[in-house]
């Protein structure tokens, strides 16, 4: 009797410690996804509050998402080599203190620094998580683990922009849009604290080999291609947009050069002659780059053009998530594992045809438009965009062989936060570029390069594996 009593408190125990171990790594997650899309709806007041300008808005998401697309797959690395429990540790502190940084920048400068340092300790932090919780989880536990995931993220994509836009609305403490930022050093000491008492301890390992060279030619290739794109877009093709992109592409040739000649690469390059996965890759760049660049101008549209309050957009914007989310769950329901690249093939039709119905609004009335008027065409693109974003990259891994799912996997990862981030640029740049012509003109620009970008996607799409990975 007293071993049976002593021990069912040893597993009561233990299944508290591996629920708050979960709540911990999901705070962490959902921690990154609000900081990914804030700046959707708060980057107009901030830019006006510390006279940024254009530039400001620009790269206020695209140095976040750059910073965690190039250091991703090295975070994950790291956790393996040092240790998980301590990379989490340093990851959620320099994350906090990132965002401290950002809540109290007194110039764009600082800002965007803090933005990039968020960002990289957010690639620190995240891959931890999972590695923690596939150690230490029993196997049921880490299914119903998993199951948790994507409710609370999709919760948290809804809740970023819209926490934006009722902070800025608030003006709490007549700090305008820092609160954004500044609630995060709440939620980050709090998890800390957490962390560091509950997570178990590991040494790591430390033969395993973390390319730091490849990550930094990455990082070269991406912010010179990045620069140049949006510095030529903006103020024109002079010499130096065009020698950023020069340096950008050689950075980029060194990377692909490492990859191939490096004894453990960031990117197999067998998986780069695997036609699906490659396919897979590019159309993933296009697609996210795409939509999140329409989400970020529609809001610019929203705000600029129609002189809606942050709170206001982020309610407009609303049925484009409530979109996403509700497709997304319906794919993942089983949709995808029956339809494979059939239902990317679908997807990329209905945000085409949601573009199209958006473009065609704005076409009739221009600024006069009211915003209730495109929330359903905004509805419309969201269902496209969330049947693309739960398959294209399950579909890209269908081909893989297991022996390299985790490569791929991270890769695909790094290139959705890359893509995010020269999305959010690029298109934001168009947007400012044909502002001339006013705010409808910007629009419709926008949204032809967009769906000019989803065309060009369709026909590889064709070249993809038929089915997702199991």
């Amino acid at each position: 009797m007293m071993t049976t009593m002593t021990a069912a408190p040893a597993r009561a125990a233990s299944a508290r410690s591996m629920w708050a171990i979960l709540a911990l790594v999901l705070l962490a997650d959902a921690l990154d996804v609000i900081d990914a899309t804030v700046t959707n709806i708060a980057a107009p007041t901030i830019a006006a509050d510390l006279h940024g300008g254009p530039g400001l808005i620009k790269w206020l998401g695209t140095a976040y998402m750059l910073a965690m697309g190039v250091l991703l797959m090295v975070g994950g690395r790291l956790g393996d080599k040092y240790g998980q429990r301590r990379l989490f540790l340093i990851g959620m502190a320099g994350f906090t203190a990132a965002s401290a940084v950002a809540g109290l920048a007194p110039g764009p400068a600082p800002l965007l620094a803090a933005r990039a340092a968020q960002g990289a300790f957010g690639a620190l932090l995240i891959p931890q998580g999972m590695g923690i919780m596939t150690r230490t989880f029993p196997r049921p536990m880490l299914t119903r683990a998993f199951g948790l995931f994507g409710p609370l993220l999709g919760v948290a994509t809804i809740g970023g922009p819209a926490l934006a836009g009722l902070i800025i609305s608030a003006d709490l403490f007549g700090l305008s849009w820092r609160p954004v930022f500044l609630v995060n050093v709440v939620l980050g000491v709090a998890g800390l604290a957490v962390a560091v008492r509950i997570l178990p301890s590991d040494a790591g390992d430390r033969s395993t080999v973390v390319d730091g060279w490849g990550s930094v030619l990455l990082a070269g290739a991406m912010f010179g291609l990045l620069y140049g794109l949006i510095e030529g877009a903006g103020d024109g093709w002079g010499f130096v947009p065009v020698a950023s992109v020069g340096v950008g592409a050689v950075f980029f040739a060194a990377f692909a050069r490492r990859q191939s000649t490096a004894s453990d690469p960031l990117l197999k390059p067998s998986l780069l002659r695997n036609r699906g996965f490659t396919s897979g890759l590019v159309v993933g760049l296009t697609v996210f780059a795409a939509t999140i660049g329409l989400v970020y101008v529609l809001s610019l549209f929203l705000q600029e053009g129609l002189h809606a309050s942050p709170r206001a957009a982020a309610l407009t914007l609303l049925p484009l998530t409530v979109g996403v989310i509700g497709s997304a769950f319906a794919a993942m329901g089983g949709l995808v594992a029956r339809l494979g690249r059939t239902l990317v093939f679908a997807g990329l039709a209905v945000i085409l045809a949601g573009c199209g119905w958006v473009l065609a609004l704005v076409a009739a009335s221009g600024t006069g438009v009211g915003p209730w008027t495109l929330t359903p065409a905004f509805f419309v693109v969201g269902v496209g965009m969330g049947c693309c974003y739960s398959t294209i990259f399950d579909v890209a891994l269908g081909d893989i062989d297991p022996g390299e799912a985790g490569s791929a996997s991270g890769s695909l990862s790094s290139i959705q936060q890359l893509a995010s981030g020269i999305g959010s640029a690029a298109v934001t740049s168009i947007f400012f570029q044909g502002s001339a012509g006013g705010p409808d003109h910007a629009m419709t620009t926008s949204l032809l390069a967009v769906m000019g970008l989803l065309a060009l996607s369709v026909p590889l799409v064709a070249l993809m594996p038929r089915k997702a990975a199991s």
